[in-house]
């Protein structure tokens, strides 16, 4: 099985890595990879460079503003946007509600949104999870009473990653009380600074502040604003679910996590000049690790071929975002058991950043976000193997 790219496929790369390289501000790069946070200026100016050049709806087909490019390019481009350290792409907008808006929305929403989406100037926040409604998100009890053409929206959204940057909130809300929980729930867009609407930020224990709380206290929205039918939003959030789990891979990321793990482990530890590599265990783990991302790999270029032959990702992505999570927390935990012998001391590791250590205390949270991998295993027997 030949896996190489074709040379058109290869020039592609270079002209990405070159733009990447030369084009892309240089100070948007050095302070992510230096693990500052990155102020909603900050986001913004990153995502309205890709937007300004056409790159940042890069999986959108041409006819909806997208670059129309081939599965194989937009593997490229994503591998050549982590390799240069580019922050990712908040996927709440581009990735998340502008397939769901171009698939069901109205010809004047698609005018509405989808141009602000397209070239970065309005961000997007996920209003999905609630305290009581996690995993089991068919449960939530976020309310949206319509009358005369006026929506109001009451309820509690929790864990909402970049509200804080937001300009605009897709939720699903209840709009009806029917026998099977999945009826009933409608998927609406709000204004972030729509009166009644409150943000408080959830600042976690490294001090990162990503995500947040979002109350809504009798805030008004138009009829308008609901995408497609109501009470099919839960259609509709299943279809974006299958694109949220499977932006979860970012293969190119790990590849760059992999390679740095192997020159900390081929370098001598500082004082005794013994390598970790020669260590049996550690190669053996780090050998899993990259054939773990291999196998993550061709999966997701199977689900993506589908994609592209005019389908979803369907429930097979659940597969992907169990696989990315453990093989992103493979590789971050070879990444500490590296790095250790390193610390405080010149070398391969003198480029480790608080990011780094940041990365992996997020991947524990791998496990339970995007629907929790007990859930997602489920959803495998059930729909994919028919258990």
């Amino acid at each position: 099985m030949d896996l190489k790219f074709s040379a058109h496929v290869e020039d592609f790369r270079r002209e990405v890595r070159h733009w990447f390289e030369t084009q892309f501000p240089k100070d948007i790069i050095e302070k992510y990879k230096a693990g500052q946070p990155l102020a909603t200026a900050d986001v913004r100016r990153s995502e309205m460079a890709l937007g300004a050049k056409g790159w940042l709806a890069s999986a959108w087909p041409k006819e909806h503003g997208g670059p129309g490019w081939s599965i194989e390019e937009q593997y490229v481009f994503d591998e050549e946007l982590e390799r240069a350290g580019v922050p990712t792409v908040t996927p709440m907008g581009v990735v998340y509600v502008g397939p769901v808006i171009y698939t069901f929305g109205s010809e004047a929403q698609k005018q509405r949104w989808l141009p602000g989406i397209r070239d970065g100037s309005n961000g997007w926040a996920q209003g999905y999870s609630e305290p009581g409604a996690g995993s089991d998100l068919a449960s939530l009890e976020f309310s949206a009473e319509l009358k005369d053409g006026t929506y109001t929206l009451n309820g509690h959204k929790i864990w909402t990653s970049a509200a804080q940057h937001a300009d605009w909130i897709f939720l699903l809300a209840r709009t009806s009380r029917r026998e099977k929980k999945q009826e009933g729930i409608s998927f609406i867009c709000c204004p972030m600074g729509a009166p009644g609407l409150t943000v408080k930020p959830i600042v976690t224990i490294d001090g990162a502040h990503v995500l947040n709380e979002v109350l809504f206290d009798n805030v008004k929205v138009p009829e308008d604003n609901r995408i497609g039918e109501e009470g099919k939003g839960w259609t509709y959030s299943q279809y974006l679910l299958g694109f949220e789990r499977t932006s979860y891979a970012r293969i190119g990321g790990k590849r760059a996590m992999l390679r740095y793990v192997r020159a900390l482990a081929t370098a001598g530890s500082p004082g005794t000049n013994e390598r970790l590599i020669d260590d049996p265990g550690f190669a053996m783990r780090l050998a899993e690790a990259e054939i773990a991302v291999d196998g993550l790999e061709m999966t997701v270029f199977r689900i993506l071929s589908a994609v592209a032959a005019g389908g979803t990702p369907g429930d097979a992505a659940s597969t992907v975002k169990i696989l990315a999570t453990e093989t992103h927390q493979q590789i971050t935990e070879l990444f500490l058991d590296a790095a250790g012998p390193h610390v405080g001391h010149r070398g391969p590791s003198s480029g480790t950043t608080p990011r780094d250590v940041a990365t992996y205390f997020a991947g524990r949270a791998q496990s339970i976000y995007g629907g929790t991998n007990e859930i997602q295993k489920t959803i495998i027997a059930r729909k994919v193997l028919g258990l």
